[in-house]
């Protein structure tokens, strides 16, 4: 039975994997410092292995801390790790800044979850409002195997499923992809928009339109602007609406936005994000 430990368990992140790996077939150990978090693993009835311990014990070892926590963590952690064994992070950014320690004989593999597309099938209410994933809701991940033998990525993969499910797909990439997805094309640029939509809202309230109506307004055209842009629903933008388009982006957008996705761009996001 492959025994995994599950760093930081009782936190954010981690009690969402704690709560799809305590069932499963693998031999888990759970290690969290904080007393809320070991508070949340009481109530599950489960107790906490202290770090120095698990981290030699475990086949597979799994980061749930923040980015800016990894160096340090992984550093404390991966001297105590057993030959052969894995890391497992949640996030690319540490591993893309070439910030876990170099040590050849284990193997770094990181995956994230997409989360449950605004586009679906889901049809109970537990998974409708299941907007994050990894309770009732499908969604798909990414995976990527930095370094070890080949055979660790289906080890590594079917894990992440595990603790990520339920799985719509599972799409393989490499770290650097992964940091191009995260923070790149889903917290630089998705994240920027979804805050100007909401200050767009807010401007419009601003002048008078009811919160409520525009609270519908925005959120229904969201839906289905994004089902014609993303070739959802097969029905195009309408023609009036590509000239507001047009106009919008020579307005609201810098002409060389798309730099954003060029190397140097990416490895600046990545440092300022593990130094905040």
């Amino acid at each position: 039975m492959t025994t995994i430990a599950l760093v930081g368990a009782g936190g954010k992140m981690g009690n969402r994997l704690t709560d799809n790996l305590k069932d499963s077939k693998y031999d888990m150990l759970y290690v969290e410092i904080s007393e809320t978090g070991i508070e949340r693993l009481a109530q599950k009835n489960l107790t906490v292995t202290p770090l120095s311990d698990a981290a030699g014990m475990a086949d597979v070892v799994i980061l749930a801390v923040p980015d800016v926590a990894i160096a340090k963590v992984s550093a404390g952690v991966v001297p105590q790790m057993k030959p052969g064994s894995m890391l497992i992070l949640l996030d690319p950014a540490a591993a893309y800044a070439k910030h876990l320690p170099d040590r050849q004989d284990i193997s770094y593999f990181i995956t994230h979850p997409c989360h449950p597309p605004v586009f679906n099938d889901e049809t109970t209410p537990e998974a409708r409002a299941d907007l994050f994933g990894g309770i009732a809701a499908k969604q798909s991940i990414v995976c990527a195997l930095m370094q070890g033998p080949e055979s660790d990525y289906a080890k590594g993969e079917e894990i992440a499923r595990t603790f990520y499910k339920p799985i719509l797909r599972s799409h393989r990439v490499t770290v650097e992809q992964m940091a191009t997805l995260e923070p790149t094309m889903a917290e630089t640029v998705l994240g920027t928009c979804a805050i100007v939509l909401k200050e767009a809202m807010d401007a419009a309230v601003r002048r008078g339109v009811p919160e409520e109506a525009a609270r519908d307004f925005m959120l229904g055209h969201i839906n289905t602007i994004l089902a014609s842009v993303f070739g959802v629903s097969g029905s195009p933008l309408s023609d009036a609406a590509l000239v507001a388009i047009e106009y919008g982006k020579e307005r609201i957008l810098q002409p060389n936005w798309l730099d954003v996705f060029e190397t140097e761009k990416l490895d600046e996001s990545i440092e300022l994000m593990l130094k905040a």
